[in-house]
């Protein structure tokens, strides 16, 4: 092969070199992305249980008349697999997203208002699926096109593209970090069906915490607000 490639004029040899090279690349950039994946499996069949702090940035296009905005929320997470999740926002206002395995409830303190609807249906299509829900990548190849992406800033990324069109959300991104410890849930982020970005960047990240129990995730509409029951 050596003594085949120098006998061949140098024009050839220097597009064998590039054809070589790109073909070298072609297989990093493969592996790389299709590693994604992998971490992205490890992360549903290792990590059954988390909790973390966030901070959320929600970006709202420009329209006619209207500026582009930003709005960031800061709050905590926690979820046990598979139907169990809860976000606490703190700021700039109080609000809880809790399911408790069979109902999912919206309570929004500042409007002394809680929403419920069955949990299930609630879950498809959205981040919650790959918090809580999916407890494998078969699980959520069903309701999702996935995609690996080639690795940014120490995270391995794969985007989910939800096979049901009138859904929602348009697509989501979810970025992995691996570690000794096993791998995190670093960042997510979703474009929703009015074109808005919701960037979720997680902290401190506790991978089966020993003090995390169903009961954690338990709900009871608060006395006095009002109940609106969802489909």
């Amino acid at each position: 092969m050596i003594q085949s490639l120098c006998a061949l004029p140098r024009a050839s040899r220097r597009a064998w070199a590039r054809c070589s090279l790109l073909l070298t690349l072609s297989f990093v950039v493969a592996s790389a992305q299709a590693d994604s994946i992998e971490v992205l499996a490890a992360f549903l069949k290792t990590t059954q249980s988390a909790q973390a702090s966030f901070v959320q940035t929600l970006s709202t296009p420009a329209r006619p008349g209207r500026a582009a905005r930003q709005k960031k929320s800061i709050g905590h997470f926690s979820f046990i697999r598979p139907e169990h999740f809860r976000f606490d926002y703190e700021s700039p206002y109080a609000q809880s997203i809790v399911a408790d395995g069979r109902t999912l409830w919206i309570y929004d303190k500042d409007i002394a208002q809680v929403t419920s609807k069955p949990l299930t249906p609630a879950l498809l299509n959205t981040p919650a699926a790959i918090i809580a829900w999916a407890q494998d990548v078969k699980a959520l190849a069903k309701v999702f096109v996935l995609e690996a992406e080639a690795s940014q800033a120490g995270l391995e990324w794969v985007k989910l593209t939800p096979i049901q069109k009138e859904g929602p959300i348009q697509f989501l991104r979810i970025g992995l970090r691996s570690t000794q410890s096993g791998v995190s849930l670093a960042s997510l982020v979703m474009r929703d069906a009015f074109n808005q970005d919701t960037l979720l960047v997680f902290e401190d990240f506790i991978f089966n915490p020993k003090g995390l129990t169903l009961e954690s995730f338990a709900f009871k509409p608060p006395l006095g607000v009002e109940v609106i029951q969802g489909e």
